[in-house]
């Protein structure tokens, strides 16, 4: 109960505030907001509460894989988006995850090389994507209302729906299935409604740079969680994805103003 309770509270809190945080420098810096673990990093957590620190280094190893789905998710969304709607679009995307989470189930590595992989894979992608949209709207979407409440339930619901499956699903499945783009598809999916594929494809860009942190997290807590215990390891990974998470805000902000109009 006293797990359940904490979910309820610690979920909801975290992505309303990065929420919130985001909707005053727009699309881009928000996508870059929800690369951090916000969903997975909680997950990780009430697993190595609720089922011990092996089980939850497993997991973690596998949610550092999942890196590769969410650079996949980002890469098949953006290119269909030039030419189509959101929904075909997220549709790709989400074929994209399903497929690359598919074959990564049966990738068993170091926990080192998956992090070298996941980092290329990033870079790799980030040169991939269609060319930088222009122009200073690009950066500031207004939201509607129901925004926010509805990202902290389906937050929520997403945590508290994998740590009671995971038993049955194992720790590296779980891991994989944890980074789903929950928030990234929902503020990917209202910045192409609201101003097309080029604010679509600024959330994506933000998300794969913030994606440099979540997979440091993962890192961190991967190789330190069963040595150091949990408190320790999740204080180290912590610091880890905030360190990188400013190096990357550098990049995106650089970019950033290269593209605004004068």
């Amino acid at each position: 109960m006293d797990s359940l309770i904490l979910k309820l509270v610690l979920t909801p809190a975290l992505i309303g505030i990065a929420s919130l945080a985001g909707r005053r420098w727009g699309p881009a810096v928000s996508g870059w907001l929800v690369g951090l673990p916000l969903t997975s990093g909680p997950i990780a957590f009430f697993l190595a509460l609720s089922s011990g620190r092996a089980f939850a280094t497993a997991a973690a190893t596998g949610i550092l894989t999942g890196t590769l789905s969410q650079a996949a998710f980002s890469l098949a969304y953006a290119w269909p988006a030039r030419r189509l709607g959101w929904p075909r679009s997220l549709a790709a995307g989400c074929l994209a995850f399903g497929a690359v989470t598919f074959a990564l189930e049966y990738l068993l590595l170091p926990i080192g090389y998956l992090f070298v992989i996941a980092v290329a894979t990033l870079v790799l992608t980030l040169r991939l994507l269609p060319a930088r949209a222009k122009g200073r709207a690009l950066f500031a979407v207004t939201p509607p209302r129901w925004d926010l409440p509805a990202r902290m339930v389906v937050a929520t619901g997403f945590v508290v729906l994998l740590t009671a499956s995971a038993s049955a699903l194992g720790p590296h499945l779980t891991g994989l299935l944890s980074p789903f783009p929950i928030y990234a598809s929902i503020l990917t999916i209202f910045a192409h409604h609201e101003q097309g594929s080029g604010a679509a494809t600024n959330v994506l860009r933000g998300l794969l740079l913030g994606l440099f942190a979540f997979a440091s997290f993962f890192l961190v807590l991967g190789t330190l969680l069963e040595p150091l215990g949990i408190a320790p390891a999740f204080a180290l990974a912590v610091v880890a994805a905030l360190l990188v998470q400013g190096a990357s805000l550098w990049v995106l902000r650089r970019g950033q103003q290269h593209l605004m109009p004068t």
